[in-house]
């Protein structure tokens, strides 16, 4: 798509503003015979990189309902790569031509949204991150998900998702050169990392067809939309496709992981012992959390609030009369039958449950909603032994929010973390921040669905905290399992840092762990995992919620009868996702206006 430069913008407005000299007065011609609308010019700039996004991002495109380019999929080329940095680069360039002090005060919010974003991404793309993609998190073995997630509204849709598994083919043949290349430049991921990603293409290559996740979609395809024989076609060419490109495609991929990636790749878990490592973490910490927080620092906040929050955990193990110590009390937690179901049915259906219990709480402490509808829905089975409890996927056009739950071993996943979890990854979590966000009128669209991860993911910590003012946490072992999961970030804050900038083992990270916290050993390898696949991101968690809980008590003390929780909250979300700085600028500004009203 053909993007406008910003001087061609802005002559167009000249010569608008001169065309328009006819239907003003003279004492208007006088003053200001070229005045030049800098907010016109600024919004064409949005207009046209928004433009730009969705070209260069055909999947981001559909999941927004925006289907003209239906049928591409995003290339992960390392030439791809250098084409999305010069963009990334030339995008600032021309938004550095405009001169933000002559925008109104809602533009030059936008303005630092949009540079924030820009400097990110370029940031991130200064490191070859491309050689970093491989983790059992998700990526090229699971992209049969991204079809999963889509909205098939008409026969079009389910050709168009067709046509895209056909490219995808490209993906998975570019991601073997990619990673041979990583190996001769020592960017590997840890074997563990890669040994997950192994065991996931085999559960996709050694299904029988009928049970491959790639068919899936084409299986459930609407008959209201598809004609029987339609229908019939299109599963009988997504076997083909299958049998003939996808699988020999993975199991080339798994052969070279297996024969050759992983006895040649790092032992080590930690960033900080690739090329240039230390400086990539340095970065991480800074982007994640969107201060200037040095790794060191970071770690230092999360020993603090460990003592904190375990000095509140005795509490309710003395509430409760436990005889014995903090270990047993938790070992109790852990094997005791009555704190799990037996079954991944009743597990699913208590999840159910405690989101319909909750819904009608928010009006407690909400003024506003977002129309959104959301649901539960299972984290699918090839994917659920290698993940973390619980995610959220945000909605698109014709597609609810959802609240994806582990329902894997369900003799691992204690009834005292449904409370928890359930207003985190829901309401008034996730889908809260993020269906209010893309709800938002009057705002760019980039801002729809910037997601700023201290910001998104600081308010989903900080909402399991909201649990209290709903009284979910009555029962004093679902109390402990709110302060289990505060703990479990305040514990990423130092196995994080400790893993990837300093010189911690995976081992230490689960000691920590089992020391402190009432997770079981499954939930806990899985999330130790994650950290070290994900470096950096299990940062934002604590952070972000620790800036939101200060402004709060802040706007508390200094408000007084002013203060309100539900204005408190709407202020926090009105304005969709902030780096922590500009929330804290605005809940300052706010407070000094409801002191002056």
């Amino acid at each position: 798509m053909n993007i406008n430069t910003l001087s061609i913008s802005l002559s167009v407005l000249i010569i608008s503003s001169c065309a328009s000299v006819e239907t003003q007065n003279y004492q208007e011609i006088k003053l200001a015979p070229t005045k030049i609308d800098y907010d016109l010019i600024f919004e064409k700039y949005l207009e046209d990189d928004w433009e730009k996004t969705l070209s260069e991002n055909p999947l981001f495109a559909t999941y927004t309902g925006d289907k003209r380019l239906n049928n591409k999929i995003n290339s992960n080329s390392i030439e791809q790569f250098i084409a999305d940095k010069r963009s990334s680069e030339e995008s600032l360039r021309l938004l550095r031509e405009i001169d933000s002090s002559k925008l109104s005060e809602e533009n030059q919010l936008n303005y630092k949204l949009k540079e924030f974003g820009l400097l990110n991404s370029i940031g991130t793309q200064n490191f070859p991150t491309y050689y970093l993609r491989l983790n059992q998190r998700g990526g090229i073995q699971s992209f049969y998900e991204t079809g999963n997630r889509l909205v098939y509204t008409n026969k079009q849709d389910y050709y168009d998702w067709l046509e895209r598994l056909n490219q995808f083919v490209n993906n998975i043949n570019n991601f073997l050169e990619i990673n041979k290349e990583g190996l001769e430049t020592g960017h590997t991921q840890p074997k563990l990392v890669t040994r997950g990603v192994i065991s996931q293409i085999e559960s996709i290559t050694s299904s029988d067809i009928e049970s491959n996740p790639y068919l899936k979609v084409f299986l459930e395809a609407d008959e209201n939309i598809l004609t029987t024989s339609e229908k019939a076609d299109l599963i009988s060419d997504a076997k083909k496709l299958i049998e003939n490109k996808i699988n020999p495609a993975y199991v080339e991929l798994n052969n070279f992981l297996k024969n050759e990636y992983l006895p040649n790749s790092r032992n080590s878990i930690g960033i900080k012992d690739i090329p240039n490592g230390k400086d990539y973490y340095e970065f991480l910490a800074k982007f994640y959390t969107t201060t200037n927080l040095t790794p060191e620092e970071i770690h230092e906040i999360g020993l603090k609030e460990i003592k904190r929050i375990r000095s509140e955990m005795d509490e309710i193990i003395q509430k409760v009369n436990w005889d014995g110590d903090f270990n047993s009390f938790l070992n109790y937690l852990r094997t005791s039958p009555r704190f799990y179901y037996d079954n991944s049915e009743d597990l699913f259906n208590a999840y159910l449950i405690m989101s319909k219990t909750i819904d009608p709480l928010l009006p407690k402490i909400f003024k506003t909603f977002p129309r959104a509808p959301y649901g539960v829905i299972a984290i699918p089975d090839e994917t659920a032994p290698f993940t973390t409890t619980a995610y959220y996927n945000s909605p698109s056009p014709g597609r609810p929010g959802y609240f994806y739950a582990n329902l894997y071993k369900p003799e691992s996943r204690p009834k005292y973390e449904i409370p928890v979890l359930t207003v985190h990854e829901a309401v008034p979590g996730h889908h809260f921040q993020i269906s209010i966000a893309q709800e938002l009128e009057n705002v760019p669209t980039f801002r729809k669905y910037q997601g700023i991860t201290a910001f998104v993911e600081g308010w989903g910590l900080y909402s399991e905290e909201l649990g209290e003012y709903m009284n979910i946490y009555d029962d004093p072992y679902d109390k402990f399992g709110q302060l289990t999961y505060d703990m479990w970030r305040a514990i990423r804050l130092v196995v994080d840092t400790g893993m990837h900038y300093m010189d911690w083992s995976r081992d230490d990270a689960i000691n920590l762990f089992l020391e402190n916290s009432a997770k079981s050993k499954l939930d806990i390898e899985n999330e130790v995992d994650r950290y070290i696949a994900w470096p950096g991101q299990a940062l934002a968690y604590k952070i972000g919620q620790l800036k939101i809980l200060e402004l709060r008590n802040k706007s508390e003390e200094l408000l007084g009868d002013k203060y309100d929780i539900k204005d408190f909250h709407y202020e926090v979300l009105k304005r969709g996702s902030l780096p922590l700085e500009l929330l804290e600028f605005y809940i300052n500004e706010w407070i000094e206006e409801t002191l002056n009203s």
